[in-house]
């Protein structure tokens, strides 16, 4: 079985730490191959290959790292279906998902192709007599980045394209359960003109991830994924003197009003909740209905969505399905351990997907949309991140109630309200203790050339990711005030040395 190991200094390179994970396609269940888990020692290896590639690459102007940049979109671009089955066949999401996934990512490649705009910095002329102050944007140096499964190719693409073309390079350590992606697009970087040593990539597990936390040479961490991963990052990062943007999990709420139109609602349920499994960390997982009517309708409406779902492999489908299978076995048996716990805490389970086989897929790591009513904060079906196709109903009487239970709760990542009412929507946005707000937008995920992060224990650092905030996460600003003598004149006690 093929062995999936490093990238330094554009070459594979094999790992000899002996120790291997094994990737398996979701939608059957069987491995396709296995992926190093590297050493401390083969990861300070590709550290020292980005540290000896920095000092070239930093140097190269802006215009011509914007250049590397365009020629990597197009190159994105024409292999773009070749990238999506590759997560379609490790992540388990369905094809057109895949697509959308590299679309988003290709998005922040578009805006860091605009680095010379975003790198100009400040200037001001006679601060003082004859004195001006203008400032510098300066790489940070070596960065790294840690990614999750769920997105394979667009959150790595929201940390390396900023940093390289802010003049960083970098090393990217990838999922272990979905590495082949970021792997391809490494190739692609390098067939951009990208030159050794700027992107690499180091496969592996928490030995190689506490590497890249503690070594001097890493200047900048930037990583998404659970909470409690997304502290210790940046607790040990900090601790070592890095500067660290460290994502983590969400319990995204959509507050429905009762003027809020009852089709697009549901609509965007449907997607919000079960797309990509629910595997994203913006999934909405918590319809807060707001009024009796309004969750019995809701209920009813939903009801009749799923038992339309189609859910089967990503690809192969005569008719593509709308959900595919989550990451691994494992996680399945997570999710339905939540589903059962949502019973034991007194939850009404409506749609119950503990039990769905995939036709032709009986070893897939399946796992139905799965719909509760009456959920209440204490519940761990509210209270944690499920990570998987659930969505739970919770009631509430007015308006002042919604915000009251979202700004309560310890994660806020994103949020949305449906209404038609633009004082609700307008007060919700500035009440509402959350980073992302949509306003009958389901997931609010901002555009590139803005930044992308949430509040409270959904984020550990102060800035957020791609967008204005990458740019001042990946350089450091130095700021010059000079003066030049003036009224020289030949024979004047200063000047210039001539050439001989």
């Amino acid at each position: 079985m093929k062995t999936l190991g490093n990238y330094i200094d554009c070459e594979h390179v094999a790992s000899q730490s002996g120790r291997t994970a094994t990737v398996y396609n979701p939608a059957t269940g069987e491995p396709s191959m296995q992926v190093a888990l590297s050493s401390a020692d083969e990861t300070r290896a590709a550290i020292a290959s980005a540290e000896e590639a920095l000092q070239g690459w930093s140097k190269v102007s802006p215009l011509n790292r914007a250049r590397v940049m365009f020629k990597f979109k197009a190159l994105v671009e024409e292999h773009a279906d070749e990238i999506a089955a590759m997560i379609t066949a490790e992540h388990g999401k369905v094809f057109s998902d895949a697509k959308g996934e590299l679309t988003r990512g290709l998005e922040v490649v578009e805006f860091a192709c605009g680095i010379p705009h975003l790198l100009k910095g400040e200037h001001s002329l006679n601060v003082g007599r004859g004195v001006d102050s203008y400032s510098k944007m300066q790489p940070v140096g070596v960065c790294a980045g840690i990614s999750p499964f769920n997105f394979p190719a667009m959150v790595p693409m929201w940390m390396f394209p900023v940093a390289i073309a802010c003049g960083n390079t970098f090393v990217m350590k990838p999922s272990e359960k979905d590495p082949s992606t970021t792997y391809r697009l490494a190739e692609l970087l390098a067939e951009a003109g990208l030159p050794k040593g700027v992107f690499n990539i180091v496969n592996g597990d928490k030995e190689a991830v506490d590497v890249l936390l503690t070594d001097p040479r890493v200047g900048a961490i930037s990583f998404v994924g659970s909470t409690p991963i997304a502290e210790y990052i940046y607790k040990t990062a900090s601790e070592h003197g890095k500067r660290v943007q460290a994502l983590g999990g969400a319990k995204n709420h959509m507050v429905v009003m009762p003027d809020a139109d009852p089709e697009q609602v549901v609509h965007s349920l449907m997607g919000a909740a079960y797309g990509s499994a629910g595997e994203r960390c913006m999934a909405i997982s918590v319809a807060v209905c707001v009024g009796d009517e309004v969750a019995d309708n809701l209920i009813h409406r939903l009801g009749e969505e799923i038992a339309t779902m189609r859910v089967g492999p990503g690809v192969g489908l005569p008719e593509e399905a709308h959900m595919g299978p989550l990451i691994t076995k494992e996680h399945a048996a997570k999710v339905k351990g939540y589903i059962d716990s949502g019973v034991e805490d007194g939850a009404k389970l409506v749609v119950d997907g503990r039990d769905f086989v995939a036709k032709d897929h009986e070893n897939g790591y399946f796992v139905g949309p799965t719909l509760f009513d009456q959920v209440a904060p204490g519940m761990r079906i509210y209270d944690e991140e499920i990570f998987g196709p659930v969505l739970c109903v919770v009631r509430v009487n007015s308006y002042a109630e919604a915000v009251k239970l979202i700004n309560e709760h310890e994660f806020g990542n994103g949020t949305a309200i449906f209404t038609r009412d633009g004082d609700s929507a307008r007060q919700f946005c500035e009440e509402i203790q959350v980073g992302m707000v949509g306003v009958n937008v389901p997931i609010p995920v901002p555009m590139a050339f803005h930044s992308f992060g949430g509040w409270k224990r959904s984020l550990f650092g102060p800035l957020h990711m791609h967008g204005p905030d990458g740019v001042r996460f990946y350089t450091k600003m130095k700021t010059i005030t000079a003066r030049w003598p003036t009224g020289l004149r030949a024979g004047s006690e200063f000047s210039m040395p001539t050439m001989k």
